[in-house]
């Protein structure tokens, strides 16, 4: 047994990944960010299709399109595979602690 606030880091100079589980559907990784984002001009163009709940924090995803989800607690969001998104913000006053789901 784990639990998802375990182990947070005082200090966190880039985002971390945490794998926790993982076949040869679907992996479900715990990522904890603080003031990160996805480089300006760099997309997500992922093969698999991706669903992220934020569980602690704020952070803000935006799609190549230039739409844009404000994620706080409780809220989540389906990524289909092959849409180009990005990280454009994350609170740096508290650690965003996601939940992410990806399969095929």
């Amino acid at each position: 047994m784990a639990n998802i606030y375990d182990e947070l880091p005082d200090e966190l100079p880039q985002e971390l990944f945490t794998l926790l589980l993982k076949d040869k559907n679907v992996r479900i990784e715990r990522i904890v960010s603080q003031g990160q984002r996805t480089p300006a001009g760099e997309w997500y163009d992922q093969m698999q299709n991706e669903w992220v709940i934020v569980l602690q924090g704020e952070a803000v995803i935006e799609y190549e399109n230039m739409v844009q989800h404000t994620l706080k607690v409780g809220d989540y969001l389906f990524i289909p595979a092959n849409t180009r998104h990005r990280v454009s913000w994350t609170t740096a006053t508290e650690k965003t602690v996601w939940l992410a789901v990806h399969w095929l």
